[in-house]
């Protein structure tokens, strides 16, 4: 509630013991008149003397509160529209659904290492625009080129094993990585492909030669990575992919592998790009001088009211 708020003029605030010494040192002599029943007299005056000087000083505080300038800083950030744009191409075949990929939780299947690492990629790619293609026996757009990371976090948390089929259409994905990207006008794109398996041809329906042809008409590096033990994925291929590109090819052998690889990729696609921070500054001087003011008058009419009497 208080995050961010400041006085501009916090020195101010001594000026109340200028108040507190003219109080108590330069009060006002009068002459002295000695009555009867002076006591009852003092009684029926003490309520309003009390209100006085509740008025009196409850004035002079919330003046100088004025004077100090309360405000308030609102940090926020405008992300930069012409950062990298980057296609997350999962495998979710039913070959993910395999467990020991992930050393420190062997109840972990593949995919749950996967999505857990590339949730943290998502989040450190913060001046950048992210989408998503999930494949199995077919592939699809699981979320367009966004900002926002939330919402990547949230679609990847929803994808399960054998969401768009069983098998591994591998060149259909690269298409589909493509097709995300080609509206884009940023000067880098990059396509990160992850896959545990070889390329299915009763999935396939788009040729290899022509997705390749494809990503490097729309001049997309990809990435290609390839998790499992050797033998089980198609290396050859992925270094195929990712040179035609001129991009790299990676090999996993378990997560810490794959969240080395990440990282790699993560450095060396670093967008020089940075949000823009702003700060609207609030001020509140005006809700303590208005009490001040209102209390001050306030004072002085029973004061003159009182002298009436």
């Amino acid at each position: 509630m208080f995050d961010g708020f400041y006085f501009e003029h916090p020195k101010v605030l001594f000026v109340i013991f200028f108040f507190i010494a003219c109080a108590s040192l330069c009060r006002m002599r009068l002459p002295s008149f000695y009555f009867p029943h002076s006591q009852q007299f003092a009684k029926d005056t003490l309520g309003k003397s009390k209100l006085l000087f509740l008025l009196k000083w409850l004035s002079i505080v919330m003046l100088i509160l004025a004077f100090m300038s309360p405000v308030k800083d609102e940090p926020y950030e405008i992300a930069p529209k012409h950062g990298y744009d980057i296609a997350l191409i999962l495998d979710s075949s039913e070959s993910m659904g395999s467990h020991g990929f992930d050393t420190t939780n062997v109840n972990a299947t593949k995919f749950d290492a996967v999505k857990s690492i590339v949730k943290d990629f998502i989040v450190k790619r913060k001046n950048d625009n992210l989408g998503i293609v999930v494949f199995g026996a077919y592939s699809f757009i699981a979320s367009p080129l966004t900002y926002d990371k939330n919402i990547l976090q949230k679609v990847v948390d929803q994808m399960y094993i054998s969401i768009a089929g069983r098998y591994t259409a591998l060149y259909d994905s690269l298409a589909q990585g493509v097709n995300l990207l080609k509206n884009s006008k940023a000067k880098t794109k990059i396509a990160i492909l992850l896959t545990d398996g070889y390329n299915t041809p009763e999935a396939t329906k788009i040729p290899l030669r022509v997705a390749l042809d494809m990503a490097k008409k729309e001049k997309i590096k990809v990435y290609t990575i390839g998790i499992g033990n050797p033998g089980e994925f198609d290396q050859d291929l992925l270094v195929k992919i990712a040179k035609e590109t001129g991009a790299k090819a990676y090999g996993a052998g378990d997560a810490s592998q794959l969240q080395g690889i990440y990282n790699d990729i993560d450095k060396l696609e670093k967008s020089d790009l940075k949000s823009q921070t702003f700060t609207n500054v609030k001020y509140y001087y005006f809700y303590p001088l208005f009490i001040g003011l209102l209390t001050l008058m306030l004072y002085v009419y029973l004061m003159n009211k009182r002298g009436h009497e």
